[in-house]
């Protein structure tokens, strides 16, 4: 086959495909030089605010001043999970154990948790923080589980009774499982509502109850009850480490001051000179300890090897009329004492034995009821401060069963 005979035309057109040919190359490389050279610059731009942020949080990291902790080594040093770690009481344990040295792992949902409640620990190398729903497993590797995720004050849980349930079920069974995995022991917050409206006082562990299961604080009593069960199930069958602490009346600094509790009622009612609002006659009772004791009996059971429920409560009882007069006068104000239909289900008499915690443990409250609630109201008093509007106290009658 003999090839086509060359003609200007033909080389014409070669000579001009060579041309767009390299005209295409030179702004390819052009394109491709002018991106490396853009590139450059956005990188050099990027590692730029990076340093400047890595100094930043340098800085910040010099600045923020936390409490002092002990070192420990690695043999006594404890992984540590608190579920409901941003919450009144979680919050007073998460500090505890920070000081003594541990790492702490807080997991909580934020329903009723407050990050500034634990913001203090935030950036620590022994603190972690994960915004967690444990009706959702968790996967992690941890020594000791203190779960105390739950809603406690009924306004609080009668909001959303299933996801009440849910947490003290679902929440206890997925903290179960992961105790069981990694072996590590687990206390379980549990309550004095577990007595209900009791018939025996004062209480002992060995008391069943008189609870109402289907009344509007069911979801909250029922819900721990269930949780002693699948505890004790845990141990028997899976053979995990358990204990359980049955928790009466706490207070203190951090509370939510508009949860609808006694104390964070009457605080805010003298504080702002407002009546103070009895719902009932008065004569009903409860026993109330300072956060700091309930905290320290809390390490004392999960330290022990005992494993059945152990009251931890102050075993001082005051008719409500009584506390109602002493929170007024540690106030210094002149409220009057109003009073307003009783809620549902609202027990008439609480009162722990401490028997046990005292002879098991060496524990009873420190500190005295007077001094707890001096504190309480200076906490309450700044918070009132910071407000840019006034804090209402909860009506308890708009809110059945509380």
């Amino acid at each position: 086959m003999h090839a086509r005979p060359f003609t200007p035309r033909r080389g014409f057109l070669a000579l001009i495909i060579s041309a767009i040919s390299c005209l295409i190359v030179f702004a390819y490389c052009t394109m491709e030089g002018e991106a490396k050279t853009r590139n450059t610059t956005v990188d050099a731009h990027i590692d730029a605010r990076l340093a400047a942020l890595e100094r930043h949080i340098e800085r910040m990291h010099e600045s923020k001043v936390y409490p002092d902790v002990r070192n420990l080594n690695y043999k006594d040093r404890k992984r540590i999970l608190v579920t409901g770690g941003a919450g009144f009481v979680g919050s007073h344990l998460v500090d505890r154990l920070m000081l003594e040295g541990h790492e702490v792992i807080v997991v909580d949902n934020y329903f009723t948790g407050r990050k500034k409640n634990i913001e203090q620990w935030i950036g620590h190398a022994n603190f972690e923080m994960m915004h967690h729903d444990i009706v959702n497993p968790l996967f992690i590797e941890v020594d000791e589980i203190y779960h105390l995720a739950s809603p406690a004050s009924p306004p609080h849980y009668m909001y959303n009774p299933v996801k009440t349930i849910k947490t003290n079920t679902l929440g206890t069974i997925n903290m179960l499982g992961l105790a069981k995995r990694t072996r590590a022991k687990l206390l379980l917050a549990s309550t004095s509502e577990i007595y209900g409206d009791p018939e025996i006082h004062p209480q002992v562990e060995s008391y069943w109850g008189h609870v109402n299961p289907i009344g509007p604080r069911a979801c909250y009593d029922e819900g721990k009850r269930v949780a002693e069960t699948l505890c004790y199930a845990y141990e028997k069958q899976e053979k995990v480490s358990v204990c359980v602490a049955r928790i009466f009346n706490t207070f203190g600094p951090r509370m939510h001051m508009d949860d609808g509790r006694v104390v964070s009622n009457f605080v805010l009612q003298a504080l702002q000179n407002l009546p103070l609002t009895i719902y009932g006659d008065g004569e009903q009772t409860r026993s109330f300890q300072y956060v700091s004791d309930l905290v320290e009996g809390l390490i004392l059971l999960m330290n022990s090897n005992y494993s059945l429920p152990v009251n931890l409560g102050n075993p001082e009882e005051h008719t409500i009329q009584e506390f109602a007069v002493m929170i007024r006068d540690i106030v210094g104000g002149s409220s009057e004492i109003v009073t307003k239909p009783a809620v549902i289900d609202d027990p008439r008499r609480r009162r722990p034995d401490i028997t046990l915690a005292k002879s098991l443990l060496g524990w009873s409250p420190k500190i005295p009821l007077a001094e707890g609630l001096a504190r309480t109201i200076a906490y309450f008093r700044k918070e009132l401060a910071k407000s840019v509007e006034p804090i209402r106290p909860l009506d308890l009658a708009a809110t059945p069963g509380s």
